[in-house]
């Protein structure tokens, strides 16, 4: 498989460090310099390409997804904090019929860890002692607060909870990978759930097996559509 890297700071080179070890290549690779605006992402560039894998930065998400599905390449987005944006680019995906992955957390075990919290708020629901609330802290470089992944949590929680008030509370400090608590506390006692990131690798290989799944595919999927 031929990839394009569109952004190389640290995810980016360890998603090109996961791309090798399973046996594909990077054929093009882009960062902000020469790409302030979508430039560098040219027809030619873009020749050989059979996926485009997007860490960048919110601002530049839309522009890029743009200019790359304008060209027939299907993509993976790693970058969070532009789902504003998300039905402008769904529908661009279908009117150019590409195929694209976008996610709030490419780690396998987030995107399970999604699926028992939807379990657990279903049942604590039952009980209106419990008040849940939510808890993120990543490394300081990360630009968007709350998380994505804190907003995936909260809509699998505002599924059980409707209206009610869910504290989503963000820190940006040092190097953590990254860390999600989603509580559920009462009078007598607290229930707490967490994932801990130990490295940025999992996001990597979740990315690449997405750009390995889409491949070939058509239409506009969530990451955890693909497990």
């Amino acid at each position: 498989m031929n990839i394009a890297l569109i952004g190389t700071g640290k995810m980016g080179r360890l998603v090109a460090q996961i791309a090798g070890e399973r046996g594909h290549t990077i054929v093009f690779r882009i960062d902000i310099a020469g790409n302030d605006r979508g430039q560098a992402l040219t027809a030619e560039n873009l020749r050989s390409v059979d996926v485009a894998i997007d860490f960048t930065v919110p601002d530049a998400v839309v522009g890029t997804i743009d200019r790359v599905t304008s060209h027939g390449v299907g993509m993976v987005v790693g970058t969070t904090g532009w789902s504003k944006d998300l039905e402008k680019v769904r529908a661009m995906v279908s009117e150019r019929n590409v195929g694209l992955v976008y996610g709030s957390n490419f780690s396998i075990g987030v995107n399970l860890f999604f699926r028992l919290m939807k379990g657990a708020a279903a049942e604590l629901k039952k009980y209106p002692q419990y008040d849940p609330w939510i808890h993120e802290i990543h490394h300081s470089a990360k630009l968007d607060a709350p998380s994505g992944t804190a907003l995936t949590l909260e809509q699998i929680l505002r599924q059980s909870y409707g209206d009610q008030a869910i504290s989503v509370a963000s820190n940006r400090a040092g190097s953590v990978p990254g860390e999600h608590t989603v509580g559920f506390d009462s009078e007598a006692d607290t229930l707490t759930f967490t994932h801990t990131a130990r490295s940025r690798r999992g996001f990597a290989v979740g990315a690449v097996y997405a750009a390995e799944w889409i491949v070939g595919r058509k239409g506009f999927y969530e990451f955890p559509e693909t497990l």
